[in-house]
């Protein structure tokens, strides 16, 4: 019986067990998700007040399918003899598709980086709320002013007086300018200070200092200052993109026998962009990889990515959000409005559970058609 291995348990993974599920149907075919935790973390939510909400339990994803979950952690990837070492055990592999994911760059000469908090995992995020939860007025600082950080900091300027710090001489350098007035009066609204062309220089009990020499007040510091791909993905590649990703073909292929999703790839989106690091693409990038690598060994043929239309939703607190179409990023709605949009994203990134069927029909479903995306003609988007 052929085995078909996943490694990772995040978005891409999880969908990439279905994915190979569906494309193994009635066939003899052996599938196991392997990641240490029991539950899916839906990362893009831990910016909210309560990250324990943010969960999914895997088993309800991958028992009604018929994926086993191996809970360990991979530390090897021998490709020569196709074999993976999770906890120090080998197990043996016929495809393998690697969704491990991406995580946090931290600082590493940072005097006081130990007092650092993160929302990158589910820890982090439980570390900082229990922080704060008891503290009123409390005095935030936010390093980085992209997706994560503006999430991060409008959320917390709910409960506490908030600094945004960032290298760049703007605030969502990485967006562009088609959001940029909207965040920017969010910002305002919610009263976030900015510091631009700064960053923290040291970190300690109750403040940080920045670069320049201020020393300002800091309940706590949070860093939200960029992502990199697995290290996993040095074990299958020695030519990785400027985020430690790995090159794939169409059929999201590495190698022979090994297929590649989520943040861990570096997926052509059209003739001028690779995939983002987010959800929006870790699923779809999951349902193609999972099923191709099973697709692969039964002689079923394999689909290639074709990505829908690329969109943003940032969450803005209490002053809304801002959702975008394109990757010139043109405000499609903001405010109240951008905020029901999110609402609604938030709601569909949830896998459906228990269901076998429910599941499969998802996986089979690469792009989803969403009645709250605004469409054009000219944006029409594959259904499969």
């Amino acid at each position: 019986m052929g085995h078909v291995v996943i490694v990772g348990g995040g978005f891409a993974g999880v969908w990439s067990a279905a994915g190979a599920a569906l494309a193994r149907g009635d066939a003899e075919l052996r599938i196991t998700l392997i990641a240490p935790n029991d539950h899916l973390v839906l990362r893009p939510r831990l910016y909210e007040p309560e990250p324990d909400l943010a969960t999914v339990e895997l088993r309800r994803i991958l028992e009604p399918i018929g994926v086993g979950h191996l809970r360990a952690r991979v530390s090897t990837i021998e490709t020569g003899r196709r074999v993976v070492v999770a906890d120090g055990e080998e197990i043996a592999y016929d495809r393998l598709v690697l969704a491990a994911g991406s995580e946090l760059v931290r600082p590493r000469t940072l005097p006081g980086a130990e007092r650092l908090f993160d929302i990158d995992t589910l820890e982090g995020a439980q570390r900082l709320t229990g922080h704060l939860r008891q503290r009123h007025n409390y005095r935030a600082v936010v390093v980085g002013a992209g997706f994560v950080g503006l999430e991060a900091a409008t959320a917390l300027a709910a409960r506490g007086r908030v600094l945004l710090v960032d290298r760049s001489e703007v605030v969502a350098d990485q967006l562009g300018p088609g959001p940029r007035r909207e965040i920017e009066a969010a910002l305002e609204k919610l009263g976030v200070e900015r510091r631009l062309g700064t960053t923290v220089t040291e970190v300690g009990d109750g403040y940080a200092v920045l670069s320049g020499g201020t020393r300002v007040e800091a309940d706590a510091v949070l860093w939200c200052a960029g992502l990199t791909a697995s290290d996993l993905t040095r074990q299958i590649s020695d030519e990785l993109d400027s985020l430690g990703r790995v090159p794939v073909d169409r059929q999201l292929r590495a190698l022979p026998g090994v297929f590649v999703a989520g943040d861990t790839a570096a997926a052509a989106f059209d003739a001028d962009h690779t995939v983002m690091q987010s959800c929006q693409h870790a699923t779809p990038l999951g349902k193609v990889a999972g099923y191709n690598a099973a697709a692969d060994l039964l002689d079923v043929p394999l689909r290639d990515f074709t990505p829908g239309p690329y969109v943003t939703c940032l969450d803005l607190g209490d002053a809304g959000a801002v959702f975008t179409r394109g990757w010139d990023r043109r405000v499609m709605a903001s405010g109240a409005d951008g905020a029901d949009v999110k609402k609604r994203i938030n709601h569909h990134i949830h896998p459906p559970v228990d269901d076998a069927t429910q599941i499969l029909a998802a996986a089979d479903r690469v792009h989803i058609e969403l009645p709250f995306f605004p469409r054009t003609e000219r944006e029409t988007a594959p259904t499969d």
